[in-house]
């Protein structure tokens, strides 16, 4: 990332913060060059960047203010009912953080570039020129691959969907899932009637003795997996453990399928995905776009190893992406305003989920929810006492106008052995809101 593209970051990141206000003027030229320790060209490149972007005005003889872009509807809240309810349940990102303007410039940009060609259908597997600058963009997460192995998907729910359809090399047909896990697939496979097992997996981690045994069994097609900030649990595998699942994969010959739909809101500290650790080729690698930009634009990324490459494109037969959105994602990623977006989101998140953890800490003095330890995720899980009575605490919330996701539906229907928890989002929920949410969730929990 250039030096001014960093600045224009933590300008914006201050701003949603609080520490510049709508009206307040920034600081000089002269007071920024000292501040960033930087040269005044830099510093006039990222204020102009900022007023492109309506972010800040210019005041002729007296110097940037910043714009009022949220007025009285408070969007700035980062809620969406109004300003007046508090929504812990989202699974979408915060609308108010997208790069509405950044994205019109690559769209219009995209089309300049590629004109006529956009309005094809294209070709199945992607826009070519997008998959060599994901080359790239994978490669600093460790995923290393050739544009051949690197297929564009309609978000990662249809790579799931094409992989619970399609023959492995193994030859089997039960699908391995953990439990809790992403719900909307659980749906899926029972819908279809696939073959489909659990295996638990808590705050505390993965139950490995079933998990061998389930790959041991001779059964088990792949075993899905969400390495980094587990939806619904928030937490990750630590190095050791995506070690130790790239090796049982390779033992077993079972393949797994990674996603790694939070793969941009890692802070402070490498990980790397189990897709790195294993050299037998039984790891598919999923990226998601959704949660990083926007839900609208259905991009996802599937990184195959190559064996199975061929039997995937045969179920993806059509371009079923839009071609302008790949080529405006492209534009986005080549000039750096995915790395910049990427920082200013993971900073935000993370002040939001330790905005969570500190008021948890404040009013659950009867210690009656476990947190599970999570710092970059949109989500953590509130552990409950099993006494609790879940319709009657969603009602009573709901009466405070506080939304809530509960745990039962990241299950398989058939699973017994389920805890009982909230889904926890930050993503929704703005910092000032969170003091006042928590605490109003922990009177209702303690009422039973």
């Amino acid at each position: 990332m250039k030096k001014y593209q960093a600045i224009t970051a933590d300008i914006e990141s201050k701003i949603r913060e609080g520490h510049y206000k709508s009206g307040q003027k920034l600081p000089s030229v002269r007071q920024a060059m000292q501040m960033y320790h930087c040269s005044q060209s830099t510093i006039t490149q990222a204020y102009t960047e900022l007023e492109q972007r309506h972010v800040i005005y210019t005041i002729p003889q007296s110097g940037y203010y910043v714009v009022d872009r949220f007025g009285s509807d408070q969007t700035n809240r980062g809620s969406f009912n109004d300003g007046n309810g508090i929504d812990f349940s989202s699974a979408s990102p915060d609308l108010h953080l997208f790069p509405y303007r950044d994205f019109q410039h690559c769209m219009n940009k995209a089309i300049d570039t590629h004109k006529y060609n956009l309005f094809t259908y294209g070709h199945p597997q992607g826009l070519c020129s997008l998959k060599q600058a994901l080359v790239s963009l994978l490669a600093d997460d460790q995923v290393f691959a050739r544009t051949e192995q690197i297929i564009v998907t309609s978000g990662i729910h249809q790579a799931l969907e094409i992989a619970a359809k399609m023959s492995f090399p193994n030859q089997r047909s039960t699908i391995l899932v953990e439990q809790p896990s992403y719900d909307l697939y659980l749906r899926y496979l029972e819908r279809e009637g696939i073959p489909v097992r659990g295996v638990a997996r808590t705050a505390q981690g993965i139950d490995w003795q079933a998990l061998e045994e389930a790959f041991s069994s001779g059964e088990i097609k792949f075993f899905y997996t969400m390495s980094r900030c587990q939806n619904p649990l928030g937490t990750s595998y630590r190095t050791e453990e995506r070690r130790k699942l790239a090796k049982l994969a390779s033992t077993y010959d079972v393949y797994i399928i990674e996603d790694d739909y939070m793969a941009d809101l890692g802070v402070g500290r490498q990980f790397d995905p189990i897709y790195s650790y294993n050299q037998s080729s039984h790891v598919i690698y999923l990226k998601s776009f959704s949660k990083m930009i926007f839900p609208g634009l259905r991009l996802g990324v599937a990184v195959l190893p190559e064996q199975l490459v061929q039997t995937f494109q045969s179920y993806k037969s059509y371009g079923d992406t839009s071609l302008l959105s790949q080529a405006a994602l492209e534009v986005y990623i080549r000039n750096g305003m995915y790395q910049r977006h990427k920082q200013l989101l993971s900073k935000e998140y993370s002040a939001r989920m330790q905005a969570l953890h500190a008021a948890v800490k404040r009013y659950n003095d009867k210690g009656l929810v476990q947190l599970s330890e999570t710092s970059s995720s949109m989500y953590t899980q509130f552990k409950l006492p099993l006494t609790i009575n879940m319709d009657q605490l969603i009602k009573r919330l709901a009466t405070k106008q506080i939304t809530v996701a509960p745990g039962n539906p990241f299950y398989l229907s058939s699973w017994l052995n389920r805890e009982k928890f909230l889904r926890m989002s930050i993503s929704r929920t703005s910092i000032e809101q969170m003091d006042q949410g928590i605490k109003d969730l922990m009177e209702e929990i303690q009422r039973g």
